[in-house]
């Protein structure tokens, strides 16, 4: 969910999937002893879930294999049967990378079932050469044991993508990024881009690409297509490439996150050196090109590659080029950044080119001397920068390595374009080193792993080359240094030495919020790393966190996961005594400890455990909650995350036994509502998607509606259930069926060109937002009210010109809504109509101070909304959080002092209300009677 048009933020991260999105991925930290035991001792972590072991160490035993690193490390791992439970490494494992430095080797491997490569599968062997002879010296990492999903999909490919489309273009559904309608074109800044775009001749679109079949290793496997998604977001214009994951059984996308991470021959070497100023007023070195044909200097590095694979740093002048058509592919029409003579002007400053010529190198330097490493992926990879891109037009502040290159905005009247701070280039820059080592999937802990340690580095490299002292109170500041007006301190993304701990500040967030809090939770891992760095000086530190993430960390790994790989590069590296317990401390004091989970407590009544989130953290779309008449309904799968979800039913005060509602029949039952005595809900199978019913008291599952698109935001109320579809490239059109009829009613005919969407339900009322042509033939957008009985439309006419509305909400008195009527503003009215069109009122207007809203809903007798404040970067400050008026928007109060993320509300009756709350690092359905006040 995109809560704000933030002004700039590091993000980044190699993208697939979360092991730990809103958990901890449950193997077990290893404890810190009172005396460090010197001499060998092995050291054996238990998997969960599996029977192979997370971490072995300390081991000294001979390889049988005299071949090749990779056979010799299969070999161990056949001998050692009984040890790792890997039934056939040969034909179960791939080498996917080996690393040589000096005596020792290690291998990566990917698991594989039944030839299909498992996402997150990853097994490491460590060894070092002794006398001639390898011998094992440790093995980590995850190999799942217990998958036996067969691998035919009763999907089709074209489906599948299909469906992965249609679904970044409409969002999650209860809580997707769809829960805002706005005219096209409008006064946003994101209508103009949208506007630019189309008036350009390019409609914006979304196209998926299908990689063929992974396995998500829930339970006993789930065969999914996995499917890249890129193009424009609809709503707001922003560039998308979103990793989907479809359920090869049943359609449905199970998986969905951001794949983009925000933040030769032997001719004679043709480089020569000059000159540039960064935009911090400094003078530095440029090692450039002479291009002969346009007598002009190119930034174009071959020095640091030239005696290896002869690639080069180039820095690229991509003004003009919109983020959208650098983001996953190659922009036409761009060349190097170039000047006629060696000594770079005053445009190539501005432009952000210097500095981020000059920053590559120091990263690239970095690497190279400190760790043996060249370039990014360790093979001498051409590294591209791209500076000056733009959003549709406007400023882009912020950039990217979207795998490829990295990418820079120009920045604006505040902030300087981001390659302006050595940090964050080198954060975003190991980004890619992280993809082409542990691969730390970008969502959850694991994420939260991978921008600790871009975080980590891009911090060490920035003090190195800076010779900042580590006392230095500005050490620890990550993009401290890109404000033209702001003192460093409040300029910074984040603070390394902030002291968070998961006792105190660990938020846990749903996967649509910060990617599961890969931002929020950071600084407790890289604050423990700080600290690591700060007892034992960056040299040995540096070395330590670099061994842990070449050698040891996998993509699904968490917290305790990377503690125990820290801990154990330490060790490799002759770390012991004082030194060793210091590493031991600094984890301690993070919170980054056995069972740091059961620590975090909640005041509100949990009414279903872990209702999107699995033992692999989550990762899956919200599938929505509903509640009425004293019932509350939502989908869940099993325990392990396997099973298709199944819809299932209880009473909000807690009492009683749970009803299973939907069948167990593979697919995918999701965004239930109920009314207290029907449930209705959605099916997603391999050729359709249909809208179900059924009553509480049981009886038959009745078909209402077979669909060939995607269907969300069903709501069900006495006899008539309402639902929106959506085309692939997110248009939106609402239906309805009442009891007793065979075919749905389309609001509108169902056109697609006149949108509808968000609809609400109470008795014989629906409420939806709608586009529409006013008189002037200007576009508006509005609500409308339509009784389902007589078919009569009201529409709510537009008071002024909507920049957009969300969520309508109905109850049987009012209409409420969100709107949106001042442009770059944050916030949101709360505005509502009698149900038939008249009583136009701001209960809560959008000048309010707390009008920072998101979702509503509303009882007989409350409103409950979403709220959020807007802050620089992810902080709990901004996460959504549920408060509760009475129908005149008076006596706004918390519902809930949970410090995690709130969502996915549904008002019962009175003032008790369900949602999805991810404070204890789990989705658990949670309730409410009344509101907790002031938090």
């Amino acid at each position: 969910m995109s809560k704000s048009r933030r002004r700039a933020r590091i993000s980044g991260g190699a993208a697939l999937l979360g092991a730990a999105a809103l958990l901890a991925s449950g193997v077990p930290a290893a404890q810190a002893a009172d005396e460090t035991p010197q001499g060998p001792a092995t050291e054996v972590v238990p998997g969960t879930g599996t029977k192979t072991p997370a971490l072995v160490d300390g081991i000294e035993e001979a390889a049988k294999d005299s071949g090749s690193p990779a056979a010799a490390a299969r070999g161990h791992l056949a001998a050692k049967k009984d040890r790792y439970e890997i039934a056939d490494p040969a034909r179960n494992l791939t080498a996917e990378q080996t690393l040589k430095q000096g005596d020792d080797e290690t291998v990566r491997f990917q698991q594989k079932h039944r030839g299909l490569p498992v996402l997150g599968g990853q097994y490491l062997v460590r060894m070092e050469k002794k006398d001639g002879d390898r011998v094992v010296t440790g093995t980590s990492g995850k190999y799942f044991t217990g998958l036996t999903v067969g691998t035919r999909a009763h999907v089709a490919e074209k489906t599948a993508v299909e469906r992965a489309v249609a679904a970044t273009g409409a969002g999650d559904g209860r809580s997707g990024s769809l829960t805002k309608l706005s005219p096209r074109p409008d006064r946003t800044r994101a209508g103009a881009k949208a506007k630019a775009r189309t008036e350009g001749g390019r409609k914006p679109e979304l196209t998926g690409a299908s990689h063929g079949l992974v396995v998500l290793p829930r339970g006993k496997g789930v065969l999914t297509y996995h499917v890249t998604v890129t193009g424009t977001d609809p709503v707001s214009g922003a560039p998308v490439k979103q990793e989907v994951y479809v359920d090869a059984a049943s359609g449905f996308p199970v998986l969905q996150y951001s794949g983009i991470q925000s933040i030769a021959d032997d001719a004679d070497f043709p480089g020569t050196t000059g000159s540039g100023v960064k935009l911090d007023g400094k003078k530095v070195d440029l090692d450039l090109t002479h291009d002969a044909a346009s007598d002009a200097y190119q930034l174009r590095d071959h020095r640091r590659q030239w005696d290896g694979s002869k690639n080069a740093l180039t820095t690229w002048d991509a003004r003009g080029v919109d983020a959208n058509d650098a983001s996953g592919r190659w922009p036409s029409g761009i060349g190097e950044v170039a000047s006629k003579t060696k000594e770079f002007g005053k445009d190539a400053t501005e432009s952000g080119a210097v500095d981020a010529h000059w920053a590559a190198g120091q990263v690239y330097d970095y690497y190279k001397k400190k760790h043996g490493r060249d370039s990014l992926d360790g093979k001498g990879m051409a590294i591209n920068s791209l500076v000056g891109v733009t959003d549709g037009g406007f400023p882009f502040v912020n950039a990217f390595w979207d795998g490829q290159k990295m990418v820079y905005g120009g920045g604006d009247e505040e902030t300087k374009t981001l390659s302006a701070d050595l940090d964050v280039v080198g954060h975003e820059m190991t980004h890619g080193v992280v993809e082409h080592t542990a691969g730390l999937v970008y969502v959850g802990q694991s994420g939260a792993l991978n921008e600790a340690v871009a975080d980590y580095f891009g911090n060490a490299i920035d003090v190195t080359a800076s010779k900042t002292p580590m006392s230095d109170p500005k050490a620890a500041l990550i993009g401290e240094d890109l404000c033209r007006t702001k003192a460093p301190e409040d300029c910074a993304f984040r603070n390394l030495n902030d002291g968070r701990t998961t006792a105190k500040d660990f938020l846990g967030v749903t996967i649509g919020t910060d990617s599961g809090g890969v931002h929020l939770n950071s600084t407790i891992f890289s604050g423990a790393l700080w600290d690591i760095r700060e007892d034992l000086g960056g040299t040995l530190a540096d070395r330590i966190v670099y061994k842990a993430l070449a050698e040891y960390l996998t993509p699904l790994d968490g917290y305790t996961d990377a503690r125990n790989a820290v801990v154990a590069a330490a060790k490799a590296l002759g770390v012991k005594g004082a030194k060793l317990r210091s590493v031991n401390r600094a984890f301690d004091a993070h919170g980054i400890t056995k069972g740091w989970e059961k620590a975090i407590g909640a005041d509100s009544d949990k009414l279903l455990g872990d209702v999107n989130a699995t033992r692999l953290g989550g990762g899956l779309p919200n599938t929505g909650a509903g509640a009425g008449g004293g019932w509350w309904a939502t989908s869940k799968s099993d325990d392990e995350g396997q099973e298709a979800f199944s819809v299932w039913a209880g009473r909000t005060d807690g009492k009683g036994t749970k009803k299973l509602i939907s069948p167990n029949d593979g697919r995918y039952h999701v965004y239930p509502d109920t009314d207290g005595r029907t449930v209705a809900w959605v099916a997603y199978g391999p050729t359709s998607v249909e809208v179900l019913s059924r009553p509480l008291t049981g009886g038959p599952v009745k078909k209402l509606w077979s669909a060939g698109t995607t269907v969300a935001n069903v709501h069900v109320s006495g006899q008539t259930v309402t639902w929106q579809e959506s085309s692939p490239h997110g248009q939106q059109r609402v239906a309805y069926l009442r009891k007793g009829e065979r075919e749905p009613v389309f609001v509108d005919g169902g056109r697609y060109d006149v949108a509808t969407a968000l609809p609400t339900l109470s008795g014989d009322k629906l409420g939806y937002a709608k586009v529409y042509v006013d008189k002037d033939g200007h576009q508006q957008v509005s609500t409308e009210i339509t009784d389902v009985r007589t078919g009569k439309h009201t529409l709510v006419p537009a008071k002024g010109a909507y920049l957009g509305i969300a969520t309508p909400a109905i109850n049987g008195t009012y209409l409420y809504w969100l709107v949106d009527d001042i442009a770059d503003d944050n916030r949101m009215g709360l505005r509502r109509a009698n149900l038939d069109g008249t009583g136009l009122t701001d209960v809560i207007p959008e000048s309010s101070a707390t009008a920072y809203f998101w979702n509503v809903d509303a009882s007989d007798s409350a409103v409950t909304l979403t709220q959020w404040r807007p802050q620089r970067g992810w902080s709990n400050g901004n996460l959504t959080k549920l408060v509760q008026t009475d129908l005149d928007g008076k006596g706004l109060k918390r519902v809930s002092c949970n410090r995690g993320e709130q969502t996915g509300h549904a008002a019962d009756t009175g003032k008790r209300v369900v949602w999805i709350d991810g404070t204890t690092g789990r989705t658990d359905l949670v309730t409410r009677a009344r509101p907790a006040g002031t938090c």
